[in-house]
């Protein structure tokens, strides 16, 4: 099974992968929350960052359990969903020596999920807190630049969109875009009534993640 680092060097054309081109992930939890939400959103990012980008990405993603050792195979995870979050003792061991051994999550606020994957990742992690990060940091500032930081794709609240982080020994290991949904953003046109500005901002903010987590 390939570690998390080698497929991150491989993406960045380190070392010839010789394989198929590589999948992003969704990451699928217990609890009764939607994780399935968002079912477009990470096709379109892919083919997104493949025209943006010069990424190789598989616009077919893989859906992937919390405790799944399948799970070191993805350099890029994402979790979404409006509702609950439960993590095992195991998944949470198993999500965190993923986090800590190179790999990155991505969690998505599709409206409701605060209050559960909060204390979630603090299973995970009992020693970090989510940090939000200044408007300077350089995952606001890859190919597009977000000088204010997460763009608003939808209402929810009515609260600023929000961008937090949990470190690792100075590595960023997951995001948290709260009161933002880049993933309904990301899905097909026809699915939300948004203007096509606000799902470009998605993309675009996106297509920063993936390139922040390509060369971090």
């Amino acid at each position: 099974m390939k570690t998390v680092s080698l497929l991150l060097l491989s993406l960045l054309g380190f070392i010839p992968s010789g394989n198929a081109p590589t999948k992003l992930a969704l990451l699928k939890y217990n609890g009764g929350g939607d994780w399935y939400a968002n079912p477009t959103s990470l096709n379109n990012l892919a083919r997104f960052c493949n025209d943006q980008l010069g990424t190789d990405l598989d616009p077919d993603y893989s859906t992937i359990e919390v405790g799944s050792a399948e799970l070191f195979n993805y350099p890029f995870v994402h979790m979404t969903g409006h509702g609950n979050v439960v993590f095992s003792d195991a998944e949470a061991e198993n999500l965190r020596i993923y986090l800590i051994g190179g790999g990155f999550l991505h969690i998505d606020d599709n409206y409701g999920i605060d209050p559960f994957v909060r204390p979630a990742m603090k299973k995970v992690f009992p020693e970090l807190q989510f940090i939000e990060l200044p408007f300077t940091h350089p995952i606001y500032h890859q190919k597009f630049e977000f000088n204010g930081g997460l763009p608003k794709i939808h209402k929810h609240d009515g609260k600023p969109a929000q961008g937090f982080g949990l470190f690792w020994e100075g590595r960023l290991v997951c995001f948290y875009s709260y009161e933002c949904d880049l993933g309904d953003g990301w899905e097909d046109a026809s699915v939300h009534n948004d203007p096509e500005e606000k799902r470009q901002q998605a993309l675009k903010m996106g297509a920063n993640l993936i390139e922040f987590v390509f060369q971090q």
